[in-house]
């Protein structure tokens, strides 16, 4: 998932910091050194990591829009150090917003690594003050948070502990996190302010959320090392009393293969790149097959390239057959690897993980029951595979799956008349003027060609629907049944003139 990088380059940040040496550092180089050590691990295991940088102090600027040169990212650190006004951490969130939802817009999630010294500013545009005053505003004026987007907010405090519980700066920030719905942390240096505990602290950030998933894709007797990008997040299911959240596992086993046809595009929590990772004789990690511009790292791609990889074999076969293969990620939870094209000559080997449950995908049936082929006493997609056995018919008649409702049948109004009931019965009047409209204003909509009848009925239902929905007149009497108005378009009463 993309991320956003927010440093403050406010004059707070501009305090110096006592380090060992003769060397003058101040907060603003220890964030520096510690954002230089992340994008290092990112350039190095996260490298199809999209990241933007942006600084602020009264307003925020975009330093380095989102990319993939960590080069340039770790450039942009140290050339646009200039000390700025006074902090105000609100402008800087209004920024991460637009920045995300020009270039990602609302649906994919994103990661925000604030990195700030812990002091608030002063007076109006301050966090203090914007939290004080976040429940009095327009909608049109909303405090930034929670994010209109999917979110972790991670603040990177170059200060300790002690330091922030002097002041109610943890206090604010911990509001923040609680604003974006819980999604995040706050993270502070352990001891006293130097390059380890700095390192340390964003160790901590890296093994959270940068530590890339590896695992064993098996088949049977084959198998193959890959790393799953991005990482796949735990899953909590709404529906149990106690949620425990659900990790995948490392061993990823594919349990069959099914026509692409047969599984459609089922509803999925997340998609995912699987990436090869070949190992050399001694076990060592060559490479993950990714293209870099760095000569070291080509040279290791085109060793990789010469290893045979049952993950290079699995993502040509589904390609070639149409079909897709379905894993097991843990109990009753399973997903399916696919190959997906990005353009007429490149694809990618993907995994979408289902929901869990034993029947994630109800046209399917029962995971644990799905079988071979060879199982069946006749093959279910026919001879001449000109029938599929999918989707499977359910026990129970859905609601939608009835015939086409008959509003108006000789004997009356049947289904109108059942509404009516309903309504008048759970005093659920405003549902008889809501219907009523709706047949008004189909009443409007009739074609030319429509009979002549059809407007005269739908007007004598809406009028019958209103003066129910009053709940005062005769006609709100439970028993009372509305009959179709008595209407004569046979010409008959002509010919007797």
């Amino acid at each position: 998932m993309p991320t956003v990088v927010v440093m403050d380059v406010s004059l707070s940040m501009t305090r110096p910091v006592s380090v060992e040496g003769s060397e003058e550092y101040q907060r603003k180089h220890l964030a520096a050194h510690g954002l230089t050590m992340l994008f290092e691990h990112m350039a190095t295991n996260y490298k199809l990591e999209f990241t933007a940088l942006v600084v602020f102090s009264s307003l925020w600027e975009l330093m380095v829009p989102f990319t993939r040169d960590y080069n340039t990212l770790q450039a942009s650190l140290l050339i646009n150090m200039d000390d700025y006004d006074k902090t105000c951490l609100e402008s800087a969130l209004v920024g991460v917003c637009n920045i995300v939802q020009q270039e990602w817009g609302g649906a994919i999630p994103c990661q925000v690594v604030l990195v700030t010294d812990g002091c608030l500013g002063i007076g109006r545009g301050s966090l203090r003050h914007s939290l004080a005053t976040q429940n009095q505003r327009s909608e049109s004026n909303r405090f930034p948070l929670p994010f209109p987007f999917p979110s972790k907010l991670y603040v990177m405090c170059m200060a300790n502990l002690e330091e922030l519980q002097s002041t109610d700066s943890l206090e604010c920030l911990e509001r923040l996190i609680d604003l974006n719905n819980g999604e995040g942390q706050i993270f502070t240096i352990d001891g006293p302010l130097c390059l380890k505990n700095v390192q340390s602290m964003f160790g901590k950030l890296i093994d959270l959320a940068y530590t890339p998933f590896h695992a064993v894709l098996k088949c049977g007797h084959l198998t193959a090392d890959v790393q799953v990008f991005p990482r796949p997040e735990p899953f909590v299911i709404d529906e149990e009393i106690d949620p425990i959240p659900k990790v995948i596992n490392t061993d990823l086993e594919i349990v069959g293969f099914i026509d692409i046809a047969d599984i459609s595009s089922p509803p999925v929590l997340s998609r995912h790149l699987v990436l090869p990772i070949a190992l050399n004789k001694e076990g060592d990690e060559v490479g993950t097959g990714i293209a870099d511009d760095n000569e070291d790292e080509n040279s290791a791609n085109q060793i990789a390239g010469k290893i045979p990889n049952f993950c290079v074999l699995l993502h040509g076969s589904l390609k070639v057959e149409g079909m897709v293969a379905i894993v097991q990620l843990g109990p009753e939870w399973h997903g399916m690897l696919y190959s997906q094209a990005d353009s007429k000559k490149k694809s990618n080997l993907m995994m979408s993980l289902f929901e869990p449950g034993p029947e994630p995908l109800p046209w399917l049936g029962k995971m644990a029951q799905l079988g071979p082929i060879s199982d069946a006493k006749e093959n279910p997609y026919g001879e001449d595979d000109n029938k599929s056995p999918f989707p499977l018919q359910p026990k129970n008649k859905r609601s939608y799956a009835q015939n086409v409702t008959v509003w108006i049948k000789p004997s009356g109004l049947q289904e109108l008349n059942r509404l009516r009931k309903a309504a008048l019965a759970f005093g659920f009047l405003d549902l008889l003027k809501g219907v009523a409209d709706m047949l008004e204003r189909e009443c409007t909509l009739l074609p030319d060609t429509a009979h002549p009848d059809a407007a005269f009925q739908l007007t004598h239902a809406a009028q019958q629907l209103k003066l129910a929905s009053t709940g005062t007149s005769e006609y709100a009497a439970y028993d009372h049944n509305i009959t179709p108005l008595h209407t004569d378009f046979s010409g008959s009463s002509t010919e007797r003139m």
